[in-house]
């Protein structure tokens, strides 16, 4: 597939995205075509701007210390798998 057309795509899909945000209000499904763009064309600029605006919907639904917890959550995830592969990677 060209970049043009891959680039086209990610364009209809970020602004039906967006429409379905702030003209239907239908938070869900556009949050749904958000995530959608950024693992179907990761490199448009249409998945910054879906980065974006994912970010604008998690600080408008999800309570603060809930996003907070799920970011330390997620931080001993990798801290603990990092340790585990430099103690692999020490007794090898």
């Amino acid at each position: 597939m060209s970049e043009s057309r891959l680039s086209t795509e990610a364009r209809q899909k970020y602004t039906t995205a967006y429409a379905a945000q702030y003209t239907t209000k239908d938070t869900h499904k556009a949050f749904t075509l958000y995530a959608d763009i950024i693992a179907d064309h990761p490199n448009t600029e249409e998945a910054g701007y879906a980065k974006s605006q994912i970010q604008n919907i998690v600080k408008s639904f999800v309570p603060e210390e809930k996003f907070m917890d799920s970011l330390v959550g997620l931080a001993r995830i990798h801290f603990e798998k990092a340790a585990s592969l430099n103690a692999e990677l020490a007794s090898a």
